[in-house]
């Protein structure tokens, strides 16, 4: 967007995504800084924000590369809406790893010819996760209604809107003990484990930042944010025919196979339809399914049908964060 002649400045978002030792994977988008302040207050400022995170204005089909802690360098170029995918076999990733086994690296425009001031020093900083070969299992969360009060079963997504136009990320509530449980988690039995967190959700991409700092504000251990592009939401012609977080959640299965993976969503939408699935699709992998209580009674009596006779997965329908906490503590998820 350009305000009285003046241009604003190109930035890149890096997502923070997943890989292993020998499998380097990023993602993120180009875009002009539309300066867009999360912490700033009023229903104007709130509302002038919601715009400027759907009317984004990409750097297309330009050029960009990503340097590693070791000297490595990585081409690559964004797509017509400003996105770009890097996906490359390399060697030693694990070197350039920290203790939680998160990689740093740092992305830039190569493409001089832009003629626009770049922000940061045309440095944008990334993180990839390599979850620690030591990790006793993982966890794969859904967002909405399942660690953030959302409203997603709100007549005509109502709540939906109301809440993302109109709360700013850091007064979002979280749901009563949910980051406790997730660090438990993170922690696992013994308490000194890494077990990797990701957090997928049908939300686009512009929402990455938003949902990002309420994920650190409410103190939720830090994990891959997995969300989808705005032209999913009008285009269902994936060969697979598959929702995209499903997609999202059965390529984690499949880059970390000797792993498993809790599964944790809520009861309003169709989490435990997909959970199901993948349950019995990747037996071995789904150590245990959570589900959150909606208020819909029709939802409820749907999700207790489908799971009626499901019992190979330990399964929980979940009111309260304790019986949760109680759950995997009887099953040794953690201490």
């Amino acid at each position: 967007m350009t305000l009285f002649g003046k241009k604003d400045k190109y930035q890149i978002i890096v997502f923070q995504t997943y890989g292993t030792q020998s499998h380097f994977y990023t993602r993120g988008r180009a875009l002009e800084d539309e300066n867009i302040d999360l912490e700033q207050k009023g229903i104007l400022n709130l509302l002038v924000n919601f715009y400027k995170r759907f009317e984004t204005d990409e750097v297309v089909n330009t050029s960009i590369l990503t340097n590693l802690g070791d000297g490595t360098s990585i081409s690559g170029k964004t797509d017509d809406e400003g996105y770009f995918l890097i996906d490359k076999q390399m060697d030693a990733l694990s070197g350039l790893a920290n203790e939680e086994g998160w990689v740093n690296f740092e992305i830039a425009f190569t493409d001089f010819d832009l003629k626009r001031e770049i922000l940061n020093k045309n440095k944008f900083p990334g993180e990839m996760l390599i979850p620690s070969p030591e990790a006793s299992f993982g966890v794969i969360s859904d967002i909405d209604d399942t660690i953030l009060h959302t409203g997603v079963v709100s007549s005509l997504k109502w709540k939906v809107a109301i809440n993302t136009i109109f709360k700013r990320a850091t007064k979002r509530m979280a749901l009563e003990g949910a980051s406790d449980f997730y660090h438990r988690l993170h922690r696992g039995n013994t308490g000194t484990e890494a077990n990797p967190i990701f957090y997928v959700s049908h939300s686009p991409w512009n929402l990455y930042r938003y949902l990002e700092l309420f994920l650190k504000t409410n103190n939720f251990p830090k994990g891959p944010i997995l969300l989808r592009s705005m032209s999913s939401f009008r285009s269902r012609n994936k060969t697979d025919g598959l929702p995209e977080k499903q997609r999202e959640i059965l390529n984690i299965l499949k880059t970390y196979p000797k792993l498993s993976f809790i599964l944790i969503g809520d009861s309003g939408e169709k989490d435990g339809d997909i959970y199901q699935e993948i349950a019995g699709q990747f037996p071995k992998q789904v150590k245990a399914i959570y589900l959150r209580i909606v208020t819909d009674s029709k939802r409820m009596l749907r999700i207790k049908n489908l799971f009626a006779n499901f019992k190979d997965i330990p399964f929980l329908i979940v009111e309260k964060t304790e019986d949760a906490i109680t759950h995997a503590k009887e099953h040794g998820f953690i201490s």
